[in-house]
């Protein structure tokens, strides 16, 4: 393993991880691919306990398990940056994967005050309604 994508075993780096890198999750029995980054599920959604209801919500990353790879589309699972254990190996990073990540952190940002206004809107309808 070269020096780039060697990672110190206690630090996480911040979000967003590059694509292909490989992580533990807490808990997790397999290591985990990131495939991909900032997902909403549209399909059904599944937890450790089974289905849950879908809302909408973005999630850090898309990823399959390591080796494997993603064998059928439906083997794609969402986790948060928060669920990482430890990055067992960084994917390539570059000048444009770095712009990327800030990009997302940004967006993401926004989005999720986006979500937060139109729940909270909702709610003020409801306890209108209500009354």
């Amino acid at each position: 393993m070269n020096e780039t994508n060697q990672v110190e075993e206690k630090k996480i780096p911040e979000k967003f991880l590059p694509i292909g890198t490989v992580v533990m999750l807490k808990g997790g029995k397999r290591p985990v691919m990131v495939c991909c980054c900032c997902i909403m599920p549209t399909g059904e959604v599944y937890d450790k306990d089974g289905k849950v209801q879908n809302v909408p919500k973005v999630i850090d990353y898309g990823g399959c398990f390591y080796p494997e790879g993603m064998i059928k589309s439906d083997q794609m699972f969402g986790f948060n940056h928060d669920m990482i254990d430890k990055v067992i190996f960084l994917g390539y990073q570059s000048d444009k994967q770095k712009e990327y990540s800030n990009n997302l952190k940004e967006g993401l940002a926004e989005f999720q005050k986006k979500l937060e206004a139109e729940k909270q809107s909702n709610e003020n309808k409801n306890e209108e309604t209500s009354e």
